[in-house]
């Protein structure tokens, strides 16, 4: 009987420390699972390799390389694609470019924006402020349609709503390209192989080229520098809180690490009072 006794002992013992294994492989993934940007299904072929500092669990945004994205969406990108989600207090916020408050103020006041109605019941029209969302280049969808074609997308979220987020971005803006002989490009299409969706013919003419943009840091402004910049700063508009959350995936692993610990010498203490 006491050897049956001590070997039903010894098994719960075991469930409880597979239990408590658990626990710490929960701690473990916590890390990935709260720290890992979220991807849309769907593949994006052959991307370029690019190293990112918002990469892995512990990843944060270069905010020099978010200020001049940021340059590079208003003057490039914004001409013809909204970031509806995005509004300019956002620019000052941690964990993105941080511009200063001040700084913040005069960007948003260089757009001017309809308002009212006034006392009198009319419209009219003021400086921006920070609340203010980034402007769009178009009234509606099917003003951008008649004018370009096509309405171009929003970039609010295009960095997760396109499998692998920044690098395919930055794939799709260094890849334009002659077609081949064997392909044939449309009246108004591009070649740029990136672009599998189209079969590599896009009707996006290449937006970036070298020196296109200034930049007041001194950073050469190559057409790889801008795209990597532009491809960050898109990366963030669609996951501003990234930094956050990888702060909360490190402190819950802690947390749950700890629990661990102390879970395992409380029952290796209950049971060995038992004997």
């Amino acid at each position: 009987m006491t050897k049956m006794i001590g070997t039903s002992s010894r098994s719960r013992f075991g469930v409880k420390l597979a239990g408590i294994a658990a626990v710490a492989a929960v701690a473990f993934g916590a890390v990935f699972t709260l720290s890992a940007p979220v991807r849309a299904e769907g593949g994006e072929a052959h991307l370029k390799q690019v190293n990112w500092s918002f990469d892995g669990p512990f990843g944060t945004y270069d905010r020099d390389a978010l200020r001049r994205g940021y340059k590079v969406y208003k003057e490039v990108c914004a001409t013809c694609h909204s970031a509806k989600y995005l509004h300019f207090r956002n620019l000052g916020e941690p964990g993105g470019p941080e511009f200063s408050e001040a700084e913040v103020k005069a960007l948003a006041a260089e757009i001017k924006v309809q308002d009212g109605p006034d006392a009198q019941g009319e419209m009219f029209e003021r400086d921006g402020k920070p609340s203010d969302a980034f402007p769009s280049p178009y009234p509606n969808e099917e003003a951008a349609a008649a004018a370009l074609g096509a309405a171009p997308p929003d970039l609010s979220l295009m960095a997760k709503a396109r499998e692998g987020g920044a690098t395919y971005i930055y794939t799709l803006l260094t890849s334009y390209a002659e077609a081949p002989a064997d392909v044939t490009v449309p009246a108004g299409g591009h070649y740029n192989p990136a672009f599998t969706a189209g079969g590599g013919i896009i009707a996006m003419p290449a937006p970036l080229s070298d020196g296109q943009v200034d930049y007041e840091d001194g950073t050469p402004n190559t057409l790889d520098q801008q795209s990597k910049d532009v491809a960050e700063f898109m990366m963030w508009m669609a996951e501003p809180k990234l930094e956050q959350r990888h702060r909360l995936g490190f402190q819950v692993a802690l947390y749950l690490l700890a629990l661990a610990g102390l879970l395992y010498f409380v029952t290796r203490k209950v049971w060995q009072d038992q004997h």
